[in-house]
């Protein structure tokens, strides 16, 4: 029996068509091993596949296949962060995403997600070997049977597969905060997030600034309306506006175009300007972000929030919740001067960092961005700039620099225009200099530079 897209007119149709008529009888998926609208507290499965014929208990370790169907005038690229949630949240290592127009398989593996799949449903006939070899029912379960412990011990040790990154791998998080605004802080932000994802770590990315800059820059507003807004209900305010819902794996969105691979991201939103007062008078707002980061430990190996250029309840949360702190800034003298707000807003927040039992936040550095690249002023000026921070104001000064390049601005304002319509396109300087082959080159290897340095200072690589 072959497939005919044309067959698929909508949600419904995509469903009883091409996933029950068609893909699970051709993956060999017999009616008794699949269920479908399947619920795990918040979660709801599309289909959810066993290997085996077992009765379908909640609490039971799941080991099968995640479908996920989509309307076919929908488009995938926004409903990869949802079946990504799925599989990380129920570790299942496959899920199948198809809108009857487009099918796309996804792998996890602790808690890394990536595309291994994708073909338009006209070519599926022809590519079906190629699905079954991934996702049949067979090819899974000689998977689980493989992963299970042999019961004789071995004879000679048997290496485990090496992944870049290991549910062992202790989650660091770091804070980037100065109370000086147009420092550099999102840009430092989000392009460290990308070059310490490009080495192969899980990044999550956290925007706690009601600007929402890191959003905006990791491709997550591309609505014009306020209609359209699909940020409101579900942004990092709900994660700090209670301890009992809304948790990291329900709020958490993936990049949209903005890096190879895309980065993990809890985005922001303006409506945190409302919530501050109350949010301000709770004590328990403080810690709560710290308490939801314990719940996806595994899942990440680097955890970076963007903070507010202030000393509000999002600040303070944020070095609460940090175990490292980087602050940029031009090393002109507003931002010199604020330098002191800086460590004693650090001082206070130790102290209460004590209160909950936590140790104190450690300073990475002082990190020059947005410095200018003219060459008389790298020469004469910019050395005694360096030297104030220590001398002066006696804080550590990190070996990595970020200069003012124009490609740096580019990247992060891009667009693409869709009939008469022009929506953000925003890229990393990583994805951009693979685009443009310029002087952004130049940007990227300076934050490879970065990231080099920060893996150094918290020990990840010596």
């Amino acid at each position: 029996m072959s497939f005919d897209p044309e067959l698929c007119r909508n949600e419904s149709e995509v469903e009883s068509k091409l996933i029950v008529r068609y893909l699970l009888p051709k993956l060999g998926y017999s009616p008794d091993t699949w269920h479908q609208e399947v619920k795990f507290g918040k979660i709801r499965l599309d289909f959810l596949a066993f290997t085996q014929k077992l009765p379908f208990k909640l609490g039971l370790p799941v080991r099968g296949l995640i479908i996920e169907a989509k309307h076919p005038r929908k488009n995938l690229d926004k409903h990869v962060y949802q079946l990504r949630t799925y599989l990380t949240s129920l570790d299942i290592s496959y899920g199948l995403l198809t809108n009857g127009k487009e099918i796309r398989i996804y792998h996890q593996v602790a808690g890394s997600v990536r595309l291994v799949f994708q073909c338009p449903t006209q070519d599926i006939d022809d590519r079906l070997s190629d699905i079954i070899q991934l996702i049949g029912r067979e090819f899974i379960h000689k998977q689980l049977v493989q992963s299970l412990p042999d019961p004789s011990p071995p004879s000679q040790p048997v290496s485990a597969p090496i992944y870049a990154s290991s549910p062992a791998l202790l989650m660091k998080t770091i804070a980037i905060y100065h109370n000086k605004g147009g420092v550099g802080k999102t840009t430092v932000s989000t392009n460290l997030a990308a070059a310490l994802s490009k080495r192969g770590l899980r990044v999550l990315l956290i925007d706690i600034d009601a600007q929402a800059n890191s959003t905006f820059a990791t491709g997550l507003v591309k609505f014009q309306f306020e209609e359209e807004d699909d940020l409101r209900d579900r942004n990092v305010c709900h994660l700090i506006s209670s301890a009992d819902t809304n948790f990291i794996h329900e709020i958490v969105r993936e990049s949209q175009y903005f890096s190879d691979p895309e980065i993990a991201v809890i985005p922001a939103h303006i409506n945190l300007i409302d919530k501050q007062g109350e949010l301000t008078t709770i004590v328990a707002s403080r810690t709560r972000l710290t308490e939801k980061l314990k719940r996806v430990k595994n899942n990440y190996d680097i955890v970076i929030i963007d903070t507010p250029p202030s000393r509000d309840i999002y600040a303070e949360v944020a070095l609460i919740t940090a175990d490292y702190l980087i602050i940029p800034s031009d090393l002109k003298p507003f931002a010199n001067q604020g330098l002191p707000t800086v460590k004693n807003f650090i001082k206070s927040m130790n102290e209460s960092r004590s209160t909950f039992g936590k140790q104190p936040i450690e300073l990475l550095g002082v990190l020059a961005s947005k410095i200018s690249t003219n060459a008389r002023f790298i020469e004469y000026t910019f050395p005694k700039q360096r030297a104030v921070i220590s001398n002066r104001y006696e804080m550590p000064l990190m070996e990595s620099v970020i200069y003012d390049r124009t490609a740096l601005s580019e990247s992060f304002n891009k667009i693409v225009v869709v009939g008469d319509i022009e929506y953000p396109d925003p890229k990393s300087i990583f994805k951009y200099a693979d685009e443009v082959k310029s002087t952004a080159q130049v940007s990227a290897m300076e934050f490879e530079v970065l990231a080099q340095e920060v893996l150094t200072k918290i020990g990840l690589v010596s």
